[in-house]
């Protein structure tokens, strides 16, 4: 999958879109990506970089939120950013990103169908999605009695100080919602109150609010309970057998992860 991304990220880089990016000599052109920590393997980058002799100036962020803020403070002119679907809908509907030259892109029949039109660019202009997934709960199945099935897990008084929460706006508010059989998209203030609330009545049972630190805490056997994504649980169960996923019955998040060019 890192081996297919990084292919799409090789098209999308050498784009007509990117003719403008500046560079440091008059040799190099200088690429300046933003990415999610560790999703990427760094040293593709070092391959990258010497096959087409550019320099990447690489920086990661830990949740969508962040990512936001840096493209809005204008510090940084990006000419690669992968990040969620709600926050790139966000940046399409404000402006923030460039319409795709797709006859550029030949990676780009590879995608499946499905998802070359999405909620977050549903006419298809924006973006090209590299990843989808799920968000759910990985426990502990030495430390978590029985088969959990529901949200009401990172509520359990008997795990307290066991559970890691997401510290994402967007995952963590999304699970209070969804306990509450509530939508993920909702904007009702009462019901968004009542997540807020609830988030507020777990937050004594919670460990940590964290993101990329919850694999390697659940992997070490530090927790019992994480609020987490499906790519990351899947790796952490390749690493300790006893670590068990699942998608809560009350309903969930599909997510789905794609590259833009931002103005």
């Amino acid at each position: 999958m890192i081996k297919k991304l990084f292919l799409l990220v090789t098209v999308l880089v050498l784009s007509s879109a990117l003719v403008g990016c500046s560079g440091s000599n008059k040799d190099k052109i200088v690429l300046n990506v933003l990415n999610y920590g560790e999703y990427i393997d760094m040293d593709l980058l070092d391959e990258f970089e010497n096959k087409f002799d550019v320099k990447i100036n690489y920086e990661s962020y830990p949740t969508p939120e962040d990512m936001y803020t840096k493209v809005k403070s204008g510090a940084t002119n990006y000419d690669l950013i992968i990040s969620s679907d709600y926050m790139i809908e966000r940046l399409i509907r404000e402006g923030w990103a460039l319409e795709l030259d797709y006859g550029n892109i030949p990676n780009y029949q590879f995608i499946d169908e499905d998802f070359k039109k999405t909620a977050f660019d549903p006419e298809g202009k924006y973006t090209v999605p590299i990843f989808w997934g799920t968000l759910g709960i990985l426990y502990d199945t030495t430390k978590v009695d029985g088969t959990p099935t529901s949200w009401d897990l990172l509520w359990d008084e008997n795990y307290s100080g066991q559970i890691l929460m997401m510290d994402s706006q967007r995952d963590s508010l999304g699970a209070a919602l969804k306990k509450l059989g509530y939508s993920l998209n909702t904007t009702n203030e009462s019901e968004l109150e009542q997540a807020k609330e609830l988030l507020i009545q777990q937050k004594p049972l919670v460990l940590a609010y964290v993101v990329d630190e919850v694999r390697d805490m659940m992997i070490g056997g530090e927790a019992a309970v994480a609020l987490l994504w499906s790519g990351e649980a899947v790796a952490a169960m390749g690493e300790n057998e006893n670590l068990s996923y699942y998608v809560p019955e009350e309903g969930s998040n599909v997510w789905v992860d794609a590259m833009f060019i931002p103005k």
